[in-house]
């Protein structure tokens, strides 16, 4: 099994190193009572007897939707990109997984949870950041692997999401989850040399030290026209799996490929937002504090349905996002929580709070990682507005939550 080299970034950490420094500074905290850290690595004399305890993992928030999730990895290979840094006879190569409303998880044995991220993935990222301890903290989903369609007499609305940089496709779980026990098809895309994925044959992608690596946001709104492209085949009722896999039982046939949307957090927004402008197959596109940030830059109107979820890249601090919405010519939207950060749009609002408590952490501490946000209502606004958007423009089910201001969620303001 080969790892691909990690990229050593510049002076500005990313979000995953800080995220590894952050939890090996909290490490040396102990916690109130307690002698050490919670999910410290054991001691060897800790693990000498067969009674030792699994340790507890961290928990994501269950959808809220009326249906179980499914889920199903695809290995998708774009032969219209050549990749130069693979070599000769090497294409653009994906993992993307589908999540969807499944029929029947009765048989759990069966269809057993997916993870969070693949083990081989997490693990190379827990080293990265120096806490490979962590390894059996991981979250799980709520997702059924390979469970069975849910199949109604219409075919289900699909949405293509895209991750931030140095990123992973699970990074918004939260959201996709949600999405799909709400009768979504939801695609996430680990974008090739940004991202920690594990390939079939055993490879670990991490994200790349070459400079040259297709890694723009143009290159991932490349990726996101791709998998639509698949998300065609599968609702003809082709599999696109390049190992031809077998694919869940109601799969083939399933997706709507005239109902097509697409999101995505940070650079995945960016890359939202120049898919949309270049693919009318995109019916609604929705940015997670995207910062519109592209060279060359975003151009061009959008006549369809955009809606931008901010905290950090505003438009009265980014000129490049102001710059986007005054090209908006259809239906628009810019919503913002009061208090949020960056990473208040993903699987950290739930995820950071319970690491805070393991190690102790200061309120102050835990504000440096979702800000001033109450976590709850956080995790709420992910789950609420993402759904009313998608509802209101694939599906015609009008939400008043979009109309303005609610009393449920005091935090979100509209920017006009």
């Amino acid at each position: 099994m080969t790892t691909t080299p990690l990229s050593r970034r510049s002076s500005t950490l990313t979000r995953r190193r800080m995220l590894g420094a952050a939890l090996a500074a909290g490490a040396a905290v102990p916690l109130a009572g307690a002698a050490a850290p919670a999910w410290a690595a054991p001691r060897s004399a800790d693990l000498a007897g067969p009674s030792a305890p699994a340790p507890a993992r961290l928990t994501l928030p269950a959808p809220t939707g009326p249906y179980p999730v499914g889920q199903v990895p695809l290995h998708l290979i774009d032969r219209s990109r050549p990749d130069a840094l693979a070599g000769p006879g090497h294409f653009r190569e994906l993992m993307a997984t589908v999540w969807y409303p499944a029929r029947d998880v009765r048989d759990l044995g069966r269809y057993p949870l997916a993870p969070w991220m693949p083990p081989g993935a997490l693990e190379s990222f827990l080293s990265d950041v120096g806490f490979s301890a962590l390894a059996d903290r991981a979250p799980l989903t709520s997702a059924r692997v390979g469970a069975p369609v849910r199949r109604t007499g219409r075919r289900l609305p699909v949405l293509v999401y895209s991750h931030g940089a140095h990123s992973h496709q699970g990074d918004h779980t939260i959201i996709v989850q949600e999405l799909a026990s709400h009768g979504y098809a939801v695609v996430t895309i680990a974008h090739q040399y940004d991202t920690y994925t594990v390939y079939p044959d055993g490879r670990i992608a991490v994200p790349s030290q070459d400079l040259s690596a297709p890694t723009l946001p143009g290159d991932f709104a490349k990726d996101l026209r791709f998998v639509l492209d698949c998300v065609e085949q599968l609702a003809g009722g082709s599999n696109p799996d390049a190992d031809r896999r077998q694919l869940p039982h109601g799969l083939l046939g399933a997706l709507d490929p005239h109902r097509t949307g697409a999101f995505g957090w940070s650079k995945g927004g960016t890359a939202t937002a120049c898919a949309a402008l270049a693919d009318e197959r995109i019916r609604a596109g929705l940015s997670l504090d995207g910062p519109m940030q592209m060279n060359p830059p975003l151009t061009g109107t959008l006549d369809r349905p955009f809606m931008m979820m901010t905290a950090v890249f505003t438009r009265a601090q980014d000129p490049q996002a102001a710059r986007f919405w005054a090209d908006l010519r259809g239906w628009r939207l810019n919503i913002e929580a009061q208090g949020a950060v960056h990473s208040s749009y993903g699987d950290e609002e739930a995820l950071m709070p319970q690491v805070a408590k393991l190690f102790g952490w200061s309120g102050e501490q835990l504000q440096g990682w979702i800000g001033t946000l109450d976590a709850t209502q956080g995790v709420r606004i992910q789950q609420a507005y993402p759904l009313a958007f998608f509802d209101e423009h694939l599906r015609h089910h009008h939400r008043h939550l979009l109309d303005g201001p609610s009393p449920a969620f005091p935090a979100v303001t509209f920017v006009p």
